[in-house]
């Protein structure tokens, strides 16, 4: 017997397979610019299945539950940042600080390009810590420790003896800077600080 294609769930069903694929696709794009914009508390699930087109009862057709739709953003962003970093802070041909200088002047452009109205979805979601579900706060800590993970080999490269340390802190201020840049709408709270953390460690 065959199976079916896509599994059964509350709601009612697209008519196609690649249907489902594509309205559940555009729910997580939409559910992770929202909250690059603000916090969980502030986005409304109603809004987002309106901007997809999918009725309101058709939402746990595409997700278990509004926790798992959460964790699901979180996962999609992490994917997209690391992404980021993974082609910034690995490139062979740059010194290890320029590296570093390239990934904040690419993130500083695309702030930039939104008029600095997005920020950084693990840090606005972090700010919502004391109504969002236990789950969200593994995720979000799970997230960092990946970002660090790769600015520590990019430091080791460098030569830092005390590469996790420093990592740490960039990742703590830098979300500090990115909700400063929302604030100020423009780049100079980034700048700032990149230009005090290498200051910084340059001088050890």
């Amino acid at each position: 017997m065959d199976a079916d294609p896509i599994p059964r769930r509350r709601g009612r069903p697209p008519k196609l397979a690649d249907d489902y694929g594509q309205t559940r696709d555009r729910l997580i794009r939409a559910g992770v610019v929202a909250l690059t914009e603000q916090g969980f508390a502030a986005t409304g699930l109603e809004g987002l299945l309106r901007g997809a087109g999918v009725p309101k009862g058709s939402f746990y057709y595409y997700f278990d539950s509004k926790e798992a739709f959460g964790l699901i953003l979180i996962e999609t962003y992490a994917a997209y940042f690391n992404a980021k970093l993974d082609r910034w802070l690995t490139d062979r041909q740059v010194a290890p600080l320029d590296r570093l200088r390239n990934f904040v002047a690419d993130a500083t452009a695309g702030m930039a390009r939104h008029d600095f109205r997005r920020g950084c979805l693990v840090g606005n979601l972090g700010q919502d810590l004391a109504i969002l579900p236990d789950a969200y706060r593994q995720a979000l800590r799970d997230v960092l420790k990946g970002w660090e993970t790769r600015l520590v080999a990019c430091l080791e490269e460098w030569g830092s003896p005390t590469a996790a340390a420093q990592a740490a802190f960039f990742w703590t201020g830098w979300e500090g800077a990115v909700l400063r840049a929302r604030l100020e709408r423009g780049p100079q709270p980034l700048t700032l600080f990149l230009d005090g953390f290498l200051a910084l460690i340059e001088a050890r």
